[in-house]
């Protein structure tokens, strides 16, 4: 299960280890953070797996590697045992060749848990849902999930959507415009949150010790976390440092949690309008080993599909429908909070019914 290193990229190659390979074309990347959560599912070296998405953690892998991987509600599964990285963000979810396999590991992975102060709802059989019935269902087709997609992501959004129609849905247009700003304001919200995180990685409490202490202790903790921490690692700490310093936080990290409410607010206010939401899980097909490793921005550009259900503290789901040159095509399901069940369904329906 090897995985960017602190969960820190959308690839798969900034782990300490190095990267993980996709098993659809191994001069691919897999996709990140759960890379290989994702990746020994999709090459067939485990039945299911668990992964953490933070802002599409599992629903990139899953899609760059041809499987079915769930975010559920922020608080439906325990976050106890992870080691933080955004803690209003994260959560752990299920990956599995089919939605049926994901159904049944979110059975067991979700339920109260009294070491989980966010978690409340009680554990539920979701693989009743997995029957492909959406009869009378509302899918939204949202245009910020559609737009600027690649031709073959383009493809599999209109194939999802006539296999949900054809099974009894009705489809509606909707627009959530504040999309648009969705991923500086999760990148501002997780540097922060995952800059106070890693404070314990100082060598004293947790984590690598570096040379002995010779300077006194900021020396000390200055060159364990120099030596220990990778490149992408290093980047968010300083970056959330910077964003919630004194002088910076109110035109930054404030900004960011007041924009993030209103994303919250436009996605139930749609979710009213619609059972579920219909769109791209990434924008396009797994790029090349090394091709943008170099080009944080790029990289971090690529969430634009997958943060706003971190955000706004929805349910979520991806899973493949069809490939192109031999490289699977996804989409992704947005679902009301806690209403796995009804997301479940969708999927079931995209993927063919049992």
């Amino acid at each position: 299960a090897n995985m960017d290193e602190f969960a820190c990229g959308s690839s798969g190659e900034t782990s300490a280890f190095g990267p993980t390979l996709n098993p659809c074309d191994p001069k691919r990347v897999p996709g990140g953070s759960s890379s290989g959560s994702c990746a020994s599912v999709g090459g067939g070296l485990a039945d299911l797996s668990v992964g953490t998405d933070t802002g599409g953690s599992i629903r990139c892998p899953a899609a760059f590697c041809g499987v079915v991987g769930i975010k559920p509600t922020y608080g439906l599964v325990s976050r106890y045992g992870m080691s933080d990285m955004a803690m209003s963000l994260e959560g752990p979810g299920p990956v599995a060749p089919d939605v049926f396999g994901a159904a049944l590991l979110l059975s067991v992975l979700s339920g109260a848990d009294p070491r989980d102060c966010v978690t409340r709802e009680p554990g539920t059989d979701y693989t009743t849902a997995a029957t492909g019935d959406v009869e009378g269902l509302r899918v939204g087709l949202v245009k910020e999930f559609i737009d600027g997609v690649d031709a073959p992501i383009a493809q599999a959004i209109k194939k999802a959507g006539r296999r949900l129609e054809k099974a009894g849905a009705e489809l509606v247009e909707l627009t959530i415009p504040s999309v648009r700003y969705a991923v500086p304001m999760y990148y501002i919200v997780m540097f922060s949150e995952f800059s106070s995180a890693m404070a314990k990685f100082d060598g004293f409490r947790y984590g690598h010790r570096g040379d002995a202490d010779l300077d006194g202790l900021e020396a000390s903790v200055s060159r364990t976390r120099s030596q220990a921490f990778g490149r992408e690692v290093k980047r968010r700490v300083l970056l959330g440092t910077y964003v919630t310093m004194r002088e910076h936080r109110d035109a930054w990290y404030t900004r960011a949690l007041r924009a993030r409410s209103v994303l919250r607010q436009e996605f139930l206010d749609r979710l009213e309008k619609a059972d579920v939401l219909l769109g791209a899980t990434m924008p396009c097909l797994p790029w090349r080993l090394g091709e943008l490793v170099d080009d944080p921005v790029a990289m971090y550009l690529m969430d634009i599909m997958t943060v706003s259900a971190n955000l706004a503290g929805v349910c979520a789901g991806t899973l493949p429908v069809g490939e192109h040159k031999g490289l699977p095509t996804a989409v992704q399901l947005h679902g009301r909070p806690f209403d796995e069940v009804t997301l479940i369904r969708a999927m079931s329906a995209v993927e063919g019914g049992r």
